[in-house]
């Protein structure tokens, strides 16, 4: 054999071996289609029912709960200021001074006028008790007697008169030194010493802080609900099985740490804006609150019996409408449209048609289920999710 049929030979026996894996698997069964996925894994969560408390928010602004302006009752010039603004100051606290002298003269002339009238009046009365046995006697004419007797009346007049303007007098240096006349925190003079000042100058304010009046305007719907709570005639203001309790939230996002009782409702709604305006107060020991703050205030507006609640993470919204995924008992997802009521805090949503109590909800996993889709459920663990 030549070397070209040597190498032919070789070249055969290669392509056989090369070819016979594939006719050998040729003549066995065809591959298997690839196995379906497994249903995927959700998480769900039953529809819950119970009484929930329906809560109102809105802004409030805080009043001192007494305001008092502190204006002199005499004219003069200012020669003291005897506070520290922004202090605590009591009832009968002197604020202010106003030189005294000018109303020192006047008293002490009132003093001179009125013993000048008391002498006046004494001698009278000596007149008239020399007269009485004259006039029986027939020494004098009555005339003098009854002249001398309207002397007396008028002289006693004109020390009535003098008293009066002695206790005036006195009462005008009083009112030099400016007192307050509640008890509160002082605020900035609005004047300052050697100014001439007058009855109708403010010289500074004192709000009354503890407790602090809030006023927070709600709409008419809301007002007929907390109506029958609302008692303006309370001889205590934090107490009471029917005051409704207020939470306020401060302009940091804190709670403040006391809570606060409705006084009363203003006697009309406003025809423009459709509410009314509520007043609260709030216990401020320490006097951290002042007047002219703002917050958010929430209250407890009803009590909805029976109320239907799922994960907010159940809900989707899709052109206006609300949908969740139901679980049947079949594992099997049905989507469903529902009818939505309020939010419940960060994590729950009041669901009012279109669901049942007890039924399961995808809480987590909605973008991955289908209508008529089998899922694998599992519990719906709302601090593994976030909420």
């Amino acid at each position: 054999m030549n070397r070209q049929a040597s190498r032919s030979v070789k070249l055969g026996v290669f392509l056989l071996i090369v070819a016979a894996p594939i006719f050998s698997g040729g003549c066995g069964r065809q591959p298997q289609a690839a196995a379906a996925p497994p249903p995927p894994i959700v998480e769900v969560a039953s529809v819950v029912e119970k009484n929930v408390p329906i809560y109102g928010e809105w802004i409030g602004t805080l009043y001192g709960y007494v305001n008092a302006q502190i204006q002199p009752q005499v004219t003069g010039y200012l020669i003291e200021q005897d506070y520290r603004e922004g202090s605590l100051v009591h009832k009968g606290d002197v604020l202010f001074e106003i030189d005294p002298r000018p109303f020192q003269a006047v008293l002490d002339q009132a003093k001179a006028q009125l013993a000048q009238a008391q002498a006046q009046l004494g001698n009278a009365r000596l007149n008239v008790k020399r007269d009485i046995p004259e006039a029986q006697a027939r020494a004098i004419p009555q005339s003098q007697l009854e002249t001398d007797t309207q002397s007396q009346l008028a002289a006693k007049a004109a020390v009535e008169s003098g008293q009066a303007a002695v206790e005036q007098a006195e009462l005008n240096l009083g009112f030099t030194k400016v007192r307050s006349l509640i008890s509160g925190i002082a605020g900035i003079a609005q004047v300052q010493v050697g100014n001439l000042v007058t009855p109708s100058t403010v010289l500074t304010g004192v709000s009354q802080v503890d407790p602090i009046k809030v006023y927070f305007p709600v709409s008419g719907m809301e007002y007929l609900r907390i109506a029958n709570r609302i008692s303006p005639g309370a001889v205590n203001l934090f107490s009471g099985a029917a005051a409704i309790p207020l939470q306020l939230i401060l302009s940091n996002g804190n709670p403040y740490s006391h809570s606060g009782r409705i006084l009363f409702a203003d006697r009309q709604v406003d025809p423009q804006t459709g509410t009314i305006q509520i007043v609260g107060a709030f216990p401020n020991p320490g006097n951290i609150l002042r007047p002219g703050q703002t917050g958010r205030i929430r209250a407890v507006t009803e009590i909805r019996k029976n109320a239907l609640l799922v994960p907010q993470r159940a809900v989707t919204e899709l052109q206006g409408n609300y949908q969740v995924a139901v679980v049947g008992p079949d594992n099997k997802v049905t989507v469903r449209t529902v009818q939505v009521g309020e939010q419940v805090g960060t994590q729950w949503w009041m669901i009012n048609q279109g669901l049942k109590a007890g039924e399961r909800v995808v809480a987590e996993g909605t973008g991955k289920v289908r209508d008529g889709m089998a899922v694998t459920p599992h519990s719906y663990n709302e601090s593994n999710n976030g909420s």
